[in-house]
Order: C-alpha cells, then structure tokens, then sequence
C-alpha cells in the first residue's frame, strides 16, 4: 500500500470531534447533487446517513493506525440494514463516497488548519480509493449471491411449466424474477450451443450458455427465462408481440439444428402450451430437413404428428379438414383430395371431377385463404394430405349409430 503521510493525534481528534458536522455536510451534498437521494424512503435515508457517520468514523480509526493499514470497507456498510443494498445502487454508493471526500476536502483547512490540510487531503482520497474498491466487491458478491438464487428460481419455473404444475409456489417463484404478471408468453425449444474445448460432450457449460443468453436478450430488450433440460435450451419469452421475430434474434445463443417457437399464450400460467407444442416440434423437425429456422410449431403440425402428437393431430382435423368440409357442400375438400391424389396435377383433378382446370385452380386458391395452405407447396401439400388420411381414420375409428 502506498505510503500516507502519519497525522498528529490532535489532528485526528480534530476532525473525530466535526464527525457530525461532516455527515451532515455530506447528506447535504448528495441530497443537492443527485436526485435518487430525494426518492428514497425516510428510513433509507437515515441508513445513507449512518453509513457515512460510519465512513467517516472508520477514516479516523484508519489514520489512527499509522501506515499499512487496511481499509475494512465491510465495517461501515455493516452499520446499514442489508436492505438498504437493494435501495441503493454500486453507483449511487460511489455518490456517497464522492460526496464525503469533497466535504472533507473543502473543509479539512477550517478543521486542522492549513499547515496539516494537503495531508488530510491526500489521506481521504487514498482511504476512498481503497473503499471505493470494497464497495465494488461487497456489490459484486451480492449481485453473485442474487444471480445465483435468481438462477435457481428461474430453473423451478421453466421446470414447472414442462411438467404442467402451473401452482401457487411456480406463481411466487415467478413474481419473485418479475414475472409475475406477464403476459404474451411463448416458448421456443432448440439445442444447446456447443463448445469446442470439450471434445469428450461437446456441451458448452449450462452456466455459461444461460449467461449468453440473458446477455444477448438484455443488448435487445427481451424478456427471458431459460433452462437447459432433456439435452434442449428451453426459452420463456415474455411481452413478445412477436415471437418469431424474437427467437430469429436469439437465434445464435442456440446450438445448430432445429430452432421451433411454441404459440403465443396470454400469461405465463399458460405457458405449457406453448411448451409441449415447441418440444414436440423440436423432436419431429427432423422429419422436414429443410424447415426454416427459427420454426413455428404450427408449422411442424405433420411432422408432430407422426409423432404421435394428439393435439397436432387433432388440429389438423380441426384447422384443415373440417372448414373444408363445411364450405361449398364438401366440394373444397374433395378438390384437395382429389387433387393430392392425382399427381397435384390440374387436369388430372379436373377431368376427376368433371369440372374446367380453372375450376380447380379457383377452388385451390380459396383452400389457401381459408386454410393457409398452398396446396401447390410440397409440404403444405403434404400437411394437408396428411390431415385428410388422419380424419379418415377418425370417421373409420368412429362407431356407426345404432338404428332406433
């Protein structure tokens, strides 16, 4: 430590006996100078009061030892309930130290006199440097314990919602990371990145991969919870207005392959929807190579159901096949299975059913409006073909009525 210049024991006790005068000049100057101090509670800022009486004390005690000594910055942020480490920021803390060193500063030649003041001076800004450095440790280990907890907490929720236990310890857990009452939720699932250094896994350290994402969701304003699980980077994105946008953006926090975003549910209670369709999509992307990343799970409704996915199965049926069915006398649908059935062939449909092939392009163009599939789209075609043979298997798995 550098070396400080030793003050007399009267010099000390001079400023000892203007301690007082001191913290009041100092709660003075942060209250002139910076506005968060106005904000704080009463109770807060009698705690900013005492922790500099208590700065100033320790800086007497600190002369006292002559040179070498330590600075324990520990000893005079302790004076202060802990809470007040959550009502003031690292910087605001550095506001406080400032505001000390200036008042003792300006006022070291009316307490010790002219002769003794440089060196007054000199030893406070040594002794606020060295404080300066603790307060950014005590904030540093604090802000360490917090990510930690926060870390533990976000890993319960994400789990919560996989495992569909959407109860009063998920909704605490939750308004404990803010997220209480957020709404527009949707879930995207995908693979972990991988690390390079580690040949044996090639799975980078979970730590480190939910670390990169937060930090890539914060340089873009996303909300976030995540948790590596079953070998996927599961993403809880909150208030996304849109989430495929959102997921293109996160993109390069995942592993390659697919990258599949669940819909869009109104609260985070409602999230596991939203989950099961983007973890169901990532297990049968593999069945469309050429899907884009990111995916919609929507998007993946045959693919999932192949799987064995009920509800892909189900919407299919319902968003597909039953509009179709409903529309024009059935004449939609059997369009779309005539023509899936010939070849996705115009005149083949058409000479089928003995109608003009601008009848059939006519009558194609209005699946797509009311279905959102292109039948000339290979793997529209597919899903749509697929939704067909699924409710024929339905109608031939239903019992016919019995006669009255």
């Amino acid at each position: 430590m550098p070396r400080r210049a030793n003050l007399a024991r009267a010099t000390r006790e001079l400023i000892a006996g203007r301690t007082g005068d001191l913290v009041r000049a100092a709660v003075a100057d942060i209250e002139s100078r910076h506005p968060w101090y106005a904000a704080l509670s009463a109770r807060d800022r009698a705690s900013v009061a005492l922790v500099a009486h208590s700065g100033i004390e320790n800086f007497v005690g600190w002369l006292a030892q002559g040179e070498g000594g330590p600075v324990r910055a520990q000893d005079i942020f302790e004076s202060a309930p802990p809470e007040l480490a959550r009502s003031i920021s690292l910087a605001q803390t550095l506001d406080l130290i400032r505001s000390v060193v200036d008042v003792v500063e300006t006022q070291a030649a009316e307490i010790v006199g002219e002769r003794a003041a440089p060196a007054v001076r000199e030893a406070m800004l040594r002794y606020s440097r060295d404080v300066a450095f603790g307060a950014a440790h005590i904030y540093a280990r604090a802000a360490e314990q917090r990510g930690a907890w926060d870390a533990r907490l976000e890993a319960l929720v994400v789990d919560a919602i996989l495992r569909g236990d959407a109860d009063e310890g998920m909704q605490s857990r939750a308004a404990a990371l803010g997220w209480g009452a957020t709404t527009y939720v949707a879930v995207i699932a995908g693979n972990p990145p991988t690390d390079p250094g580690s040949p044996e896994t090639g799975a980078a350290d979970p730590a480190y991969i939910l670390d990169q994402l937060h930090r890539r969701a914060s340089r873009h304003n996303l909300r976030v919870l995540a948790a590596v699980q079953g070998g996927r980077l599961i993403t809880l994105l909150g208030g996304t207005p849109d989430a495929l946008a959102d997921a293109t953006t996160l993109q390069d926090a995942f592993g390659p392959g697919p990258l599949v975003v669940g819909p869009t549910v109104p609260h985070l209670f409602a999230a596991g929807r939203s989950a099961r369709a983007a973890i169901s999509g990532h297990a049968a992307a593999a069945a469309w190579p050429t899907a884009p990343r990111p995916a919609r799970a929507d998007d993946l409704l045959a693919e999932r159901a192949l799987i064995g996915d009920l509800p892909a199965r189900n919407a299919l049926r319902s968003r597909i096949v039953r509009p179709l069915d409903q529309v024009s006398g059935g004449d939609l649908l059997q369009t779309a299975t005539a023509y899936l059935e010939a070849g996705r062939s115009f005149e083949a449909t058409a000479r089928a059913l003995f109608v003009h092939t601008n009848t059939v392009r006519y009558r194609l163009g209005r699946i797509a409006d009311l279905t959102g599939y292109d039948l000339t789209d290979p793997h529209d075609g597919d899903t749509v073909h697929l939704a067909i043979r699924l409710a024929r298997l339905g109608t031939a798995a239903t019992p016919p009525a019995t006669p009255r």
